[in-house]
């Protein structure tokens, strides 16, 4: 389980770096995760590496890298 999380959480990194601040929505899409469990565990394995930043000032919740 733990060698799933850093591939998504790999995929994530990806996709964040080529497209750049995206919702949750899209980030699902772009990564193709399947659950929702998936992309969270992904997104907290990078956010205690501290390789992200969350963005709440607007409606949606947005996620960047942070390099």
């Amino acid at each position: 389980m733990i060698e799933l999380i850093g591939t998504n959480a790999g995929l994530v990194w990806n996709s964040l770096d080529k497209l750049g601040k995206m919702d949750i929505k899209a980030l699902k899409k772009a990564t193709k995760l399947r659950s929702d469990k998936e992309l969270y565990a992904a997104l907290g394995w990078l956010a205690k590496e501290g390789k992200l930043r969350f963005d709440e000032s607007g409606e949606d919740l947005l996620i960047e890298l942070v390099y």
